[in-house]
């Protein structure tokens, strides 16, 4: 690869290697956000998980090694 991730919102990004059905391996942008990600909620903004997605989408396009990405919170922000 290239190039790293790097975004205002973003707090981490890493590609990993998944394994696919077939067997195979694809890299995987994994990229943790404090932003809250579930629309439900009161402190969700549209704008910014918008914008933070459109960047990833943007980098993963430009990246032809990285096949997918996945935007997570932080696991400590996951309720137990």
């Amino acid at each position: 690869m290239t190039s790293e991730f790097k975004h205002p919102l973003a707090r981490r990004a890493k590609v990993w290697t998944a394994k696919t059905r077939e067997g195979g391996d694809q890299n995987v942008l994994v990229v943790v956000t404090t932003l809250e990600l579930d629309a439900k909620v009161e402190a969700f903004s549209k704008k910014h998980v918008e914008r933070l997605t459109k960047a990833i989408e943007e980098f993963v396009a430009s990246e032809p090694e990285i096949a997918s990405y996945a935007l997570v919170n932080r696991p400590k922000d996951w309720d137990a």
